[in-house]
């Protein structure tokens, strides 16, 4: 397990040299200021409208956290779901197209210090991401009062989102020698986890409520709502320790197979 920090520093190292990393920042950074200035400008548009109609009972109501930094967060866990998958997708690929995966396999380090180990550098990543992200509420602290409670929780919901699919993108790498095909794998289980409540409730699973109530568990989106909420339960913590262990599981196996061919 010693090894693990070398090898993530490793491939944090060959992640900052190619276009990728800076891409994803500047483009991650860009699209959070326009999310959200768009919020800040329809929340003001709210109070102003409800300041004409003398509604005091609902002004009193409104607040930044539940009006504005919850559907912020929203927007940018769903940003997530698209970048990710480019961070991801060279994890194993770059290696066995480098032709590097043989010499990796064969040194002294455990195949738990490789898969360990990339997906620290990818979670130290969407770590640096969720930072871009607390940045923004942190500017409606200086002008307003949103709960501090509520802006934590929801931005370790975002981290955990972040770090799910970095688990789910270092599967998808270890499956292919492709970068594209592993970036449209990660992107295609993402898409799945998204959806599944959907399926739950146009009765795809076949009206049993146990099957209907797994495919609404296994959504990120229900218990990133409950942190966003500032409802930290240890349930919700648990969805996300139990799909990331799962998904580190099955890439652990996947490269495993590999070394042994």
């Amino acid at each position: 397990m010693r090894h693990i920090p070398t090898v993530a520093g490793r491939e944090l190292r060959s992640l900052f040299v190619s276009p990728v990393a800076y891409g994803v920042l500047s483009l991650f950074s860009i699209l959070g200021g326009v999310f959200f200035i768009l919020y800040v400008a329809e929340f003001s548009e709210w109070v102003f409208r409800l300041q004409q109609m003398q509604a005091a009972q609902q002004l009193e109501d409104l607040n930044l956290s539940d009006h504005l930094v919850n559907g912020f967060y929203g927007s940018m866990s769903m940003v997530l779901l698209f970048l990710i998958p480019g961070v991801t997708m060279g994890l194993f690929t770059s290696e066995k197209a480098n032709g590097t995966d043989e010499l990796l396999l064969t040194s002294p380090l455990t195949i738990w210090d490789i898969v360990l180990g990339k997906f620290l550098a990818a979670s130290a990543f969407v770590a640096l991401l969720t930072a871009i992200v607390g940045m923004f509420p942190a500017i409606l602290f200086l002008y307003g009062d949103p709960e501090l409670g509520k802006t934590l929780s929801g931005l370790l919901g975002v981290l955990l989102v972040g770090w799910t699919y970095a688990a789910i993108g270092c599967f998808a790498s270890s499956l292919t020698r492709s970068q594209v095909l592993a970036f449209l794998i990660t992107f295609v289980i993402l898409l799945c986890i998204l959806l599944v409540p959907a399926m739950a409730d146009l009765g795809i699973a076949g009206g049993a409520p146990g099957i209907a109530e797994l495919l609404r568990w296994l959504s990120t989106g229900a218990h990133f709502d409950e942190l966003s909420k500032g409802l930290v339960d240890t349930s919700d913590l648990a969805y996300f320790a139990v799909i990331i262990g799962v998904f580190l599981c099955m890439t652990k196996a996947v490269v495993e197979s590999v070394r042994w061919r």
